[in-house]
């Protein structure tokens, strides 16, 4: 008979370039997420390394073997850049300091993080509050608190980092100085790292080959119109080559951003479209987005772009908030009058 069992996915590290090797560091938490990706640059007699990989059990014995297989070890990186504060990217930050000495650098718009993993049982009570107010019904959320309330944080400590990384910020490289450019959205501590010579792009969960939507929701007031014009930003730089957090690397920065933008715009138009017939809650447009009966999976994930994208369009005056609990949303007055 075979064997029915998971594959158990083991860490590795690949050659990319002269200096540049992807560690693909596996996530066995995650249902659908396998894998991220830290990647380790020369530098000096070490390497910077960008991300660090999840901190859940044995997570950083994973990095241990991948950092081997490119001949390295943990003691040989000098310096941690996270290109955003999410867990995978992030979660192992504090054992590499502590072993190393190592300085982080990260952008100094992680709250999202810290209130996450220094208060998991507050950060849950307020994502089924946000649930509750937007129409999802008790069984689900009952069924939520279950699942969620003994999860791992997926970050091993807490560690501050040492310089904020924003623009004018250089990270110096055997491969030369690697930029720093804001690009908030799928999380507001999100930046992407340009090295202007060579054209490369570290693009973090900005960009990855296979399109991929997430959304921190409830930190900034727009993440939806942040996106888009991070997207902007990307777009304008003169890269060729995608170092992005999760699969293989890529070419073709500015057809990716224009992918992605059309992605984001239609789904925006779908939500706005399901508001035609008359108020609905965010858990009633759900489905408008996803097609009839989503898993419950599935609606999990889509419920946070739902609201995005529902925050979007009240910001830009194509919908307005109807009073009342649960939450719904209406087109415009002036809006579905004129429509």
């Amino acid at each position: 008979m075979p064997d029915s069992r998971k594959k158990r996915i083991v860490a590795r590290a690949d050659k990319v370039l002269p200096g540049v090797w992807r560690l693909r560091l596996p996530i066995s938490i995650w249902p659908g997420v396998p894998h991220v990706n830290a990647w380790a640059v020369s530098s000096g007699n070490g390497v910077v390394l960008f991300d660090t990989g999840l901190g859940e059990p044995g997570g950083f014995a994973q990095l241990e073997l991948a950092l081997r297989q490119a001949g390295l070890s943990v003691d040989h990186i000098r310096l941690v850049v996270c290109t955003h504060a999410h867990s995978d990217h992030y979660g192992l930050a504090a054992p590499i300091v502590e072993r190393t000495g190592c300085e982080l650098w990260m952008h100094p718009n992680h709250d999202h993080m810290l209130r996450n993993a220094g208060d998991p049982a507050g950060w849950l009570e307020r994502r089924l509050e946000v649930a509750r107010q937007s129409g999802v019904p008790p069984e689900s959320l009952e069924a939520y608190r279950e699942a969620r309330k003994d999860a791992e944080t997926g970050v091993a400590g807490i560690v501050h980092p040492d310089r904020e990384l924003v623009p004018g910020v250089e990270v110096e490289t055997d491969l030369g100085v690697w930029q720093v450019h804001e690009t908030p959205g799928h999380a507001p501590s999100h930046v992407v790292l340009h090295q202007p010579e060579r054209r490369l792009l570290i693009t973090g969960d900005h960009l990855l080959g296979r399109i991929s939507l997430y959304y921190d929701f409830g930190y900034t007031p727009d993440p939806g119109g942040e996106f888009l014009r991070s997207l902007d930003v990307v777009e304008g730089l003169d890269a060729d080559l995608c170092l992005p957090g999760h699969g293989r690397p890529f070419r073709g920065v500015p057809a990716k951003a224009q992918a992605y933008r059309e992605l984001v715009l239609e789904r925006v138009a779908k939500v706005r479209e399901s508001l035609v017939a008359g108020p609905l809650t965010p858990y009633e447009v759900v489905p408008c987005l996803l097609g009839p009966d989503p898993s419950e999976l599935a609606r999990n994930w889509a419920m946070g772009e739902v609201l995005v994208y529902l925050r979007h369009l009240e910001v830009e005056g194509e919908i307005e908030e109807v009073g009342g609990e649960p939450t719904r949303f209406r087109l415009a007055q002036e809006r579905g009058a004129a429509a």
